[in-house]
């Protein structure tokens, strides 16, 4: 499908045509390629099948804008091109390079990916979302989106995007929908058409509607408020490992004096980075580099 590539840099959003609630199939699949194909985004990722930049894109845009995205995306290919590079860089490294996307276990996951690819897959991306879904960080819909945007396949998933979309227009008046009643639609509108166009179509559909409508994830069963930041064990660990990579092997008084918070809370906290491997604890705590 042929579209005029339309930047994601400026804060208008593009009107939704009115569709018949419910719409048919062949009106909500003209709506939706219609209106990619008049304001798509072109995003880096978009321009790639290379499977290993498709999963950290994916793995990059769990939990994270995509206007954040397109900003540190381009630095973290530059600094690791591809699988090997990566499972062999030093874990500080890829944290440095990671810093700014928060919910840094994702970038340890990455790494761990890498590292499986090249140690049991002979540095190939199975094309499989079963075997995806095993790996670290990835569940079932991150395989699935890999496994359509890498190698074109028509898995069926859903995410918050999509999901927002199938309740916006086919569950208008219901209070609560289950992704168990939109996966038959999802399968069925996904029939016949390019996975990796389509996903794309809808994905930029979900964020239009995010700005224009009343969030209808809201009624989603599978809906869950995000935590707040300010103030979150999840800030001060991003907090503690910055603090760490601007100033390798700092005592541990110094290290909690410059977080300005509790002493139990920051060495609590440091505990749980030792557990998850991206500190060593101690008297001079510092990033392990392997």
């Amino acid at each position: 499908m042929k579209r005029t590539p339309v930047k994601d840099s400026g804060p208008a959003v593009p009107a939704i045509p009115p569709l018949p609630q419910p719409p048919s199939l062949r009106e909500f699949r003209k709506m939706v390629l219609d209106q990619y194909r008049n304001h798509g985004r072109d995003l880096a990722w978009r321009r790639t099948t290379d499977p290993y930049r498709i999963l950290v894109s994916e793995i990059m845009l769990q939990q994270t804008q995509v206007e954040r995205v397109a900003v540190k995306y381009p630095q973290f290919i530059a600094a690791f091109p591809d699988f090997p590079t990566l499972a062999i860089a030093p874990l500080a490294e890829v944290l440095a390079v990671w810093q700014g996307m928060g919910y840094n276990r994702r970038a340890v996951s990455l790494q761990k990916c890498a590292r499986r690819v090249v140690e049991e897959h002979g540095g190939i991306l199975p094309q499989d979302p079963e075997i995806l879904a095993t790996f670290p960080g990835i569940g079932r819909a991150t395989a699935a989106s890999i496994c359509a945007f890498a190698f074109n396949m028509p898995v069926v998933f859903i995410e918050t995007n999509i999901r927002r979309v199938f309740i916006h227009y086919y569950f208008c008046d219901q209070e609560q929908v289950d992704d168990a009643e939109i996966l038959p639609l999802a399968r069925q509108a996904l029939a016949g058409q390019d996975p990796r166009t389509w996903y794309n179509a809808l994905m930029d559909l979900g964020t239009v509607l995010k700005k224009t409508v009343q969030n209808p994830n809201r009624r989603s069963r599978q809906y869950t408020k995000q935590p707040a930041f300010e103030g979150s064990d999840r800030k001060i660990r991003g907090g503690i490992l910055r603090l760490l990579l601007e100033c390798p092997g700092q005592h541990i008084d110094e290290l909690i004096r410059n977080t300005g918070e509790e002493r139990e809370r920051v060495l609590r906290i440091i505990g749980s980075l030792e557990k998850e491997g991206f500190v060593t604890s101690g008297d001079f705590p510092e990033i392990r580099t392997g």
